[in-house]
């Protein structure tokens, strides 16, 4: 998938991960037959950094991954930004769990990668697609399953929920409570740009349920880092 970075589009297949690394794919496309550096030259070729400035959207308009102009409040754009936001959230909460030791720092960091690949496919509009965008835009089940696996090891570890439970609990809780709440303005604004789409982009049904296990993950390891510190009624 293509990589939005200060410049525009950084390349294909890759992500941005914890300290600003480049993460590995999570997977949750690949088009059967085609592995990692596919065509790509040769790995000794210095690559070009891009400059921070472009003015290519000093108007108001920006581009999507197909090259196609939009104004900057544009659905496509608002659902980029915030799966960004995201992934901002997700690498500050990364910092509160790296610290304490937490488990589970590698599973947000697949999960930041993964949200490299939804960006971006949200910025891949089927009205100036050719069938090579597309085919970079396909979501499978395995990353849903991944995370519904996450969920279930977590909350095999927790008491039964018998109270709604404030966001708090600790600086990692809370910040991992933030992301859960990014994370379902996210899915908003996915839903209002799909519903919106003519013709329709990725569809919703490919997306939104590895959107919605993003959120519950959060959920449940806010709940688990709020435990870890005894706190009541987690």
């Amino acid at each position: 998938m293509a990589v939005w970075g200060l410049g525009g589009r950084l390349g294909l297949r890759g992500g941005v991960g914890a300290g600003g690394l480049l993460c590995p794919r999570f997977q949750s496309h690949r088009p059967q037959g085609v592995q990692d550096g596919d065509g790509s030259q040769s790995s000794l070729k210095t690559p070009k950094i891009p400059k921070i400035y472009t003015k290519t959207g000093d108007k108001g308009f920006s581009s999507t991954f197909t090259g196609e102009r939009r104004p900057k409040d544009d659905q496509v754009f608002e659902a980029v930004g915030t799966t960004d936001e995201l992934s901002s959230a997700i690498g500050f909460a990364l910092e509160f769990i790296a610290e304490k030791g937490h488990p589970f720092a590698e599973e947000l960091r697949k999960i930041q990668c993964s949200l490299q690949d939804v960006g971006s496919a949200l910025a891949t509009p089927r009205s100036s697609a050719r069938e090579a965008h597309l085919r970079h835009a396909v979501f499978e089940a395995g990353p849903i399953l991944e995370l519904e696996q996450w969920i279930d090891k977590y909350a095999s570890q927790l008491p039964p929920l018998t109270a709604f439970i404030l966001p708090s609990g600790g600086k990692g809780s809370s910040a991992l409570h933030v992301c859960r709440a990014v994370c379902r303005r996210a899915e908003r604004r996915e839903t209002e740009k799909e519903l919106t789409a003519k013709p329709p982009s990725t569809p919703l049904r490919d997306r939104l349920p590895l959107a919605l296990q993003r959120s519950g993950t959060c959920y449940l390891l806010s709940r688990w880092v709020r435990r870890t510190l005894m706190w009541p009624s987690s």
